[in-house]
């Protein structure tokens, strides 16, 4: 069998944990920061579980993670 390519943009956005999870980082950062609320921007700080239903994709991108 031919060894699976990882695709290069998902393995420079997202981790697998030891437990399977995937974690990645928040969304909505990148610009127009003074309509989001403070909240929202505190929150999304560092990294975060991705939603089962996004996993499954990310999984796909990166089979031999």
């Amino acid at each position: 069998m031919p060894k699976l390519k990882t695709k290069s943009g998902a393995k420079k956005r997202f981790r697998v944990t030891a437990k399977g999870k995937v974690r990645g980082s928040a969304a909505f950062l990148s610009h127009n920061l003074r309509r989001r609320s403070q909240k929202m921007k505190r929150q999304a700080r560092g990294t975060m579980i991705l939603h089962e239903a996004d996993a499954k994709i990310v999984r796909g991108f990166l089979p031999y993670a």
